[in-house]
């Protein structure tokens, strides 16, 4: 049995969901035992597709991939085609991977992978809509002892939103799933918008990449060069925001990031601020603190992490 950290990855990618997946998947530090697919970005048939396209590009073919939620817990669902294009992965050139699709269904594979492992052992790497883990939770409560913590991308506090004027994407999308898992007892490391726009790409690190040979660079060069257009109305420049990778860059290095314990709830009803993240940095609330929110990151290490992660691919 392998000693190395355990994961799983629920995703929806999306394109910096595959410079994360780029990132996670360039090493040999995790056993990856899962990797599931959650409707957001794009439709659930897309997302998957497109983290079989990724796995099958960087050579990791031997990745468990399993289909999960095609819609929010209680809400129609909300994509992003405006940001990744119709195909969810605009910048590169699709295809139809060969790598199969097990036939599980993804929260039945959660429930199945947690019930059977030690306590606090397997790490979740969440950076979709939280439908998967939030059926899963539904589904058997008593797992949540065995997960180590939840590792997420999603909510806002002094960033607003950039779904709506006060909701980040992954939290709009099914608000009820995310506050689900905010109620668990699972330690969670969360990952929004104030730190995710600290981490902008620009100039200095396309130059970078671009310096970088072999194919899977080139695949994160295209998916960068492309996402750049999504924010520069907000930083008046081609720049992008990877939020996405922000967790696995904690995970591989945590000294990037800065975090504070605070108590973090989810609106889920209100048609103004649906999906709104009430961050209680400053403990205004006195309830227990759920989380720790990431609020300070260090561009330029976590870019010299992702161009390692890079240079992996072809050595």
């Amino acid at each position: 049995m392998s000693d190395k950290p355990k994961l799983i990855i629920d995703c929806d990618p999306g394109q910096d969901d595959a410079i994360n997946l780029i990132m996670a998947l360039a090493g040999d530090e995790f056993d990856i035992l899962g990797i599931t697919t959650v409707a957001g970005n794009v439709g659930l048939k897309k997302v998957t597709r497109n983290a079989r396209l990724i796995c099958e590009l960087t050579g990791y073919e031997r990745a468990m991939i399993f289909a999960g939620a095609s819609k929010p817990l209680k809400l129609p669902l909300a994509t992003a085609e405006f940001i990744h294009g119709k195909e969810g992965l605009d910048g590169i050139e699709i295809f139809e991977p060969a790598l199969p699709i097990v036939s599980m269904e993804a929260s039945d594979f959660i429930v199945e992978a947690l019930s059977a492992a030690n306590e606090k052992s397997i790490t979740l790497v969440v950076t979709g809509p939280m439908t998967n883990i939030a059926r899963a939770l539904q589904k058997v409560p008593n797992i949540v002892g065995a997960i180590k913590e939840i590792v997420l991308m999603g909510g806002a506090f002094r960033e607003g939103g950039n779904m709506t004027p006060s909701a980040e994407f992954n939290i709009y999308v099914d608000p009820h799933a995310a506050q689900i898992v905010f109620d668990c007892a699972a330690p969670k490391i969360v990952f929004g918008l104030d730190v995710t726009y600290q981490v902008l790409t620009g100039a200095d690190v396309i130059e970078r990449i671009e310096a970088i040979d072999n194919p899977v660079a080139k695949a994160a060069l295209g998916i960068l060069k492309s996402y750049e257009r999504t924010d520069t109305a907000r930083f008046n420049d081609q720049v992008a925001p990877l939020h996405d990778p922000c967790t696995m860059a904690y995970l591989l290095k945590p000294e990037i990031f800065k975090l504070k314990a605070c108590n973090i709830q989810v609106e889920v009803d209100a048609e103004l601020t649906r999906g709104h993240t009430a961050v209680d940095f400053w403990n205004r609330t006195e309830l227990p603190k759920n989380s720790l929110w990431a609020y300070e990151a260090d561009r330029d290490m976590f870019f010299d992490l992702l161009i390692d992660r890079l240079k992996l691919y072809g050595s």
